[in-house]
């Protein structure tokens, strides 16, 4: 393969263009201050000092439009900037690619790709454009920018179905994953906004940013009160000047005084100030709010759209059974923390040799480390390979001991081809054996013998698929572990020493477990009248089990990324309510099920960490992106940001929203009879008919923006009310 030419690649270029993101549109400063004075309430007040400086009055003026800037300037400075998510997406993209053109191997930048390109990967590269695999070796990917998943996918040659999901495309590289192992070559089938990253840039391009409930809700108050006190005003000024004989220069200043005397004036910095405060209990509660509005928008939630791994589990894997031959151990604990029991379900302590035969079988055939780094364990290396290491400390090895015990000679590393991987050890006493680590189907087919407590027998292979059935069923993932011994001469291993003969010694079910704190926050939210519902790009075994874990509402039915394909919208807007596990999904089923639910009338949160969230982050509600293992273009998009990346901490928001709600409420209601007050006073003085205003524009204003707005600010400040999580959303 040769590659490229020069012409060819000028030809392409000229067609496709440069392999890049188109950069946002941007709303430049100026416009983004004018902005903020689209408003009904500032509109009236605009005229009002308008015609208050014609009249000559330039100090009631003046103070008008400082009142007017002042809360334009606080909304300016408060304001998010959504093009941000479109910037972190391109900074995802590899800046240079080793390709074949011209029968040479260069390094070129990565924007200069065209179709038809042959790109070389090797560990550590970012692919840089979306590719179809010719030639892997060893080649997996880590894709959870796209997928969500934390473990990296092996890489084949073999076609697929075209209707595949992302994850399950297994013969192709997509731009801005990153290859963890092995080597591989492919061909640029997409480059630019035509790539799977592309095509969610263009996803969150176009994703409209919805209105918070709130300010729907003060800007439908705010006509109707601008449309009663401008009837109020004219009528005033009409009953003035043609009953009571005013001059009309005098009735319209006595309009303006009405008008903003009913006005509350000081609403928009109580909002402001109120949502600030809610903003700093939310803080401390490990929740970063990047927009405003999105502090008072959680209290009004009703349904809570999660990923799963990393948010409602650890996005550890945990070894929870080892199945050996007639027995079954269950392991206590979660994540790479190695304090747990291990509890057999038989009583025949015999059985517990065969165990450690096991885990050191698996802690030999093994690549991975553990490091314990200030209280927190940590794996360097695959996530599956750290949780066998995990296993062997709950089972009382010591890692270091076995591998000096038992050194390593020789390995056949694992490949997606073969689908497994092998070790040969020599002991410091003469012994000599192999240890085959693997897909449970492909080691079964390799063994002939089982490994008992009396020592080798024929193999039941009808045993080992009903546990490997079962595990499957719970949503585990299954590795087997098989042994071989051999002569104490041979230093090498070849493919021919494993291909049969080898004796099976345990098969491990893990998975990735659920946190418990998130069990009891889902708890709350059922309390609370939220709905959870999982979306995960896992498989669908997996996801239910994990929904049963959790206890969510609905944990039995699962809709997968195919069937939401498949399905009449019309059928979908039925299940949508009620379902509440999806699985194998991708951006754009997201984006569906989050509009859907909007449609439907619900306040939807969603929580994510990957590219291929930001458009369902930034449609939803109040979008919620992980600070530790979140991608930058999810927290862009997101109005929030969990710094534990703990789905607990979005009931706690969710609890400060509903309170700033509440003490919002309180203000408004202690600032409206405030305003209406000052307005009767200035109705009766005109019905009456003094000749002198009991007050002016400025004094008015004096009373508005600064003994009204500072009795209200106290209560913006109110705890939580003890029924708060214990009613629904309104």
């Amino acid at each position: 393969m040769n590659g490229l030419s020069t012409d060819e690649v000028s030809e392409r270029q000229q067609k496709y263009g440069l392999n890049q993101l188109p950069a946002p549109r941007t709303r430049g400063p100026m416009m983004r201050f004018l902005y903020q004075f689209h408003n009904v309430l500032i509109y009236v007040l605009i005229v009002a000092g308008a015609v208050t400086a014609l009249l000559g009055h330039w100090i009631d003026a003046s103070v008008i439009f400082a009142v007017v800037f002042i809360n334009s300037l606080i909304g300016f400075v408060q304001e998010g900037k959504a093009e941000d998510a479109l910037r972190a997406i391109q900074k995802m993209l590899s800046p240079n690619a080793m390709v074949l053109r011209d029968n040479r191997q260069i390094s070129i930048p990565a924007e200069n790709l065209v179709p038809g390109d042959v790109v070389l990967l090797q560990s550590g590269d970012k692919v840089p454009a979306d590719l179809r695999m010719f030639r892997v070796k060893g080649l997996q990917i880590q894709e959870s920018v796209l997928t969500g998943e934390s473990i990296a996918v092996e890489k084949v040659t073999d076609p697929v179905a075209q209707q595949s999901t992302i994850g399950d495309r297994r013969c192709l590289a997509f731009s801005g994953t990153l290859v963890t192992h092995g080597q591989g070559g492919g061909v640029v089938i997409a480059t630019g906004v035509q790539t799977e990253i592309g095509h969610i840039s263009t996803l969150v391009s176009e994703v409209e940013t919805l209105t918070t409930p709130l300010l729907r809700q003060m800007a439908q108050f705010g006509r109707w009160l601008t449309l009663a006190i401008l009837a109020i005003a004219i009528i005033t000024f009409l009953f003035g000047s043609l009953v009571r004989d005013y001059e009309y220069a005098e009735m319209f200043l006595a309009a303006v005084s009405l008008a903003v005397a009913a006005i509350p004036e000081g609403l928009p910095a109580i909002m402001t100030i109120t949502l600030a405060i809610g903003v700093q209990r939310m803080a401390r509660r490990n929740s970063i709010i990047r927009r405003l509005p999105a502090v008072e928008t959680l209290g009004a939630v009703s349904i809570i759209c999660t990923d799963k791994t990393g948010t409602l589990t650890r996005n550890e894997m945990t070894v929870k059974m080892i199945a050996t031959t007639g027995n079954l151990f269950e392991l206590a604990g979660t994540g790479y923390d190695p304090h747990g029991a291990i509890s057999q379900a038989g009583e025949n302590g015999e059985h517990k040799q065969l165990l450690h035969q096991a885990v050191r079988a698996a802690v030999l055939c093994n690549d991975a480390s553990l490091e314990h780094k200030e209280s927190e364990w940590l794996v360097h290396g695959d996530p599956m390979e750290g949780a066998l290491l995990v296993s062997g400390l709950k089972a009382g090895l010591e890692i270091e001991v076995e591998k000096t015990r038992y050194p390593r000679t020789d390995l056949i590393p694992f490949e997606s081809e073969h689908r497994f991987m092998a070790t040969l050890h020599h002991s410091h006493i003469g012994d000599a054996f192999i240890y085959v680590k693997g897909a449970p189907e492909q080691l079964l087919e390799m063994c002939d013998q089982q490994q008992t407590v009396t020592g080798s027998q024929p193999i039941d292979k009808d045993y080992w698929l009903q546990r490997i059935n079962e595990m499957a069923q719970q949503g585990q993932r299954v590795l087997a572990i098989a042994t071989r011994k051999v002569s104490s001469e041979q230093l090498e291993l070849k493919f021919g020493d494993v291909e049969n003969g080898l004796t099976l010694l345990a098969l491990f079910g893990m998975i990735d477990p659920p946190r418990e704190e998130a069990i009891g926050a889902i708890k709350k939210c059922c309390e609370a009248g939220i709905r959870v519902k999982m979306i995960t790009g896992d498989h669908a075994a997996t996801a239910v089990a994990i929904a049963r874990q959790l206890k969510l509402v609905n944990a039995n039915d699962v809709l997968t990324g195919e069937q939401l394909d498949s399905m009449p919208e019309d059928e979908l807007r039925q299940k949508v309510e009620s379902v509440d596990v999806y699985a194998r999904v991708n951006p754009e089923h997201k984006l569906l099920l989050v509009k859907l639910m909007q449609e439907l009338g619900f306040i939807v949160a969603m929580t994510g960490d990957g590219v291929n969230d930001a458009p369902a982050l930034k449609r939803a509600d109040v979008g919620t992106a992980m600070g530790h293992n979140g991608t930058e273009a999810a927290k862009e998009a997101a109005e929030m940001v969990l710094a534990d990346d703990n789905f607990a901490s979005i009931t706690h928001a969710v609890e400060e929203g509903r309170t700033v709600y509440d003490n919002l409420k309180k203000a408004i209601l202690f600032i409206l009879p405030t305003n209406g007050g000052e307005a009767l006073i200035i109705l009766a003085a005109i019905i009456l008919g003094f000749h002198q205003l009991p007050l002016t524009p400025v004094q008015i204003l004096w009373v508005n923006m600064v003994t009204a707005v500072t009795l209200a600010l106290s209560l913006s400040f109110e705890p939580p009310e003890q029924n708060v999580m214990r009613r629904a959303p309104r």
